[in-house]
């Protein structure tokens, strides 16, 4: 393949899982009780230290945030904001890169764990953005994606406009359907103009002449 072609995704299925509803349904009525890694519990002190050194600056959360690229453009989007983009790759994390801004910070960690940490300690984010997930596209890993994961009540639980984008229709329109089992109004559209690239998954795929999919929600 040359530098400008990716994979398209290949699913066998055709449409919007047939159990995602109640996996979506079990997950909002019960309690996810996992207790989180010891190296959770560190990465979880070092986003409450960030978090209180820039104290009532709003927060946007950068999820799977790779290579940092993706935080950077955030952070000089919204200059006012403090941008935390999160990771579990050390190798991505750690790659080469220029200085970001001082309104960004990457931090390694398994959100996972993360999320139901940061629910219960009550973070509110201004903004979350989840930029190319790995859509685990066999039927039988629904479980992996995010909207059918026991995390997604904590997910939700951080409040702020949520922003998924993807390169599969059908993960689009998974999570924007998982929105509305929570009351939440889900814009779902085709991202026809990508002039400036949030990620270099995003670049890559326009690039290779992907449909590009943005879901768009204010959580309740």
């Amino acid at each position: 393949m040359t530098a400008s072609s990716s994979r398209r995704v290949t699913s066998n299925q055709s449409g919007i899982h047939d159990d995602l509803q109640a996996r979506v349904l079990r997950y909002r009525d019960t309690d996810f009780r996992k207790p989180p890694a010891i190296h959770s519990r560190k990465a979880f002190d070092t986003l409450n230290a960030i978090r209180a050194a820039h104290r009532g600056i709003p927060v946007i959360l950068d999820s799977g945030c790779g290579t940092g690229d993706s935080t950077r453009a955030l952070a000089e989007r919204y200059p006012d904001h403090l941008v935390i983009g999160i990771d579990r790759s050390f190798a991505r994390l750690t790659r080469e890169r220029e200085p970001l801004p001082a309104n960004a910070k990457l931090v390694r960690g398994n959100l996972m764990d993360i999320y139901p940490m940061m629910a219960g300690d009550s973070w509110q984010l201004a903004r979350h953005y989840l930029l190319y997930p790995n859509p685990y596209p066999k039927a039988a890993h629904l479980t992996r994606r995010w909207h059918a994961s026991p995390v997604f009540p904590s997910i939700l639980a951080l409040g702020g406009m949520i922003e998924l984008r993807t390169n599969w229709r059908i993960y689009a329109e998974e999570f924007a359907h998982a929105l509305t089992v929570y009351n939440c109004e889900a814009s779902l559209e085709e991202v026809l103009a990508v002039s400036n690239p949030l990620t270099p998954f995003e670049r890559k795929y326009h690039a290779s002449g992907h449909r590009l999919w943005r879901v768009v929600a204010r959580n309740p």
